[in-house]
């Protein structure tokens, strides 16, 4: 197994590892009737970039307010789970991958009793791997996989595209080894202690706004509160421009207005710090909250 990672400078360093075990509608307006058709020039056709976002989800979690929006109430809460394709010329991208296909099987059985608190609604068809023959991308035309954090709904993919790269702050990939007592449920070793796996490790501030292909289309922020070593993306398109992807650093309207916290920080000033960042960014790039109904 390969592992690449930045040093405390912000040096690329390389080394080799043995694996781990353990809504909107348009319409035309109706064609006139002419006495004679209009000719019309051979219009060109516009050759496509070749970069492309798009956005999928893996079911839902059926949950109450307060684990979303911390302390606010015990009515019931359902958020849908996504997840992101972006098809670039260097490369497909993944970014990270929603729920395991085993959280579909025999979701307790793969996530304990975190079901009692987080309830995931998912087919077995709704796995990363399933959807992504949909846009005709196998499991071999994934270059990289870009995890914004390894929690249990975001950890889906790793391990399933055998040619990928799998990115993520060496922070979080070592807090995941030993989380607090209040976030080791969020955590399922099982899914990203797997086989084969390339890993490739952010420094945190020095790795700061990474960009994986040197053209500004995918920058890496690095978005601590949520957890430790949380991203959250940059992703600019030639028509749409640049978009936003929080994930989980503002996964609700209300996190992005800084009135609630997530249900779940390992910092809660950071990550109030990052909401109001949010809203900011959204003004100036547009934005995709990482749970929003």
């Amino acid at each position: 197994m390969k592992i690449v990672e930045f040093d405390e400078k912000g040096h690329r360093v390389e080394r080799e590892a043995t694996a781990t075990s353990s809504a909107g509608v348009s319409s035309l307006a109706p064609r006139p009737v002419l006495s004679r058709p209009a000719v019309e020039a051979p219009r060109e056709r516009r050759k496509s970039s070749g970069i492309e976002l798009h956005m999928f989800q893996t079911g839902t979690l059926r949950t109450k307010t307060k684990y979303i929006k911390m302390n606010q109430g015990e009515e019931a809460f359902e958020i849908p789970v996504p997840w992101f394709l972006l098809k670039h010329p260097q490369g497909n991208v993944v970014i990270d991958g929603g729920n395991a296909i085993e959280a579909a099987i025999d979701k307790r059985g793969h996530w304990g009793n975190v079901v009692d608190a987080y309830d995931p609604i998912m087919q077995v068809s709704e796995n990363v791997v399933d959807q992504l023959k949909m846009v005709d991308v196998a499991p071999g035309d994934v270059r990289y996989l870009v995890q914004s954090h390894l929690h249990l709904d975001h950890t889906g993919a790793i391990g399933r595209f055998p040619k990928a790269t799998t990115i993520v702050q060496r922070a979080e990939y070592e807090y995941a080894q030993k989380p607090h007592w209040f976030s080791a449920g969020a955590y399922i070793r099982s899914d990203f202690e797997r086989p084969g796996v390339n890993w490739m490790f952010l420094g945190g501030d020095y790795t700061d706004n990474y960009d994986l292909f040197g053209d500004g289309v995918l920058r890496m922020i690095f978005t601590p509160g949520h957890s430790p070593g949380h991203m959250s993306f940059l992703v600019s398109l030639p028509k749409s421009g640049p978009i936003l992807l929080t994930i989980d650093a503002a996964y609700t309207m209300d996190h992005w207005e800084n009135k609630a916290l997530p249900g779940l920080v390992v910092s809660s000033g950071q990550a109030a710090d990052l909401g109001r960042q949010a809203a900011r960014n959204s003004q100036r790039h547009g934005g995709n909250g990482g749970h929003r109904p």
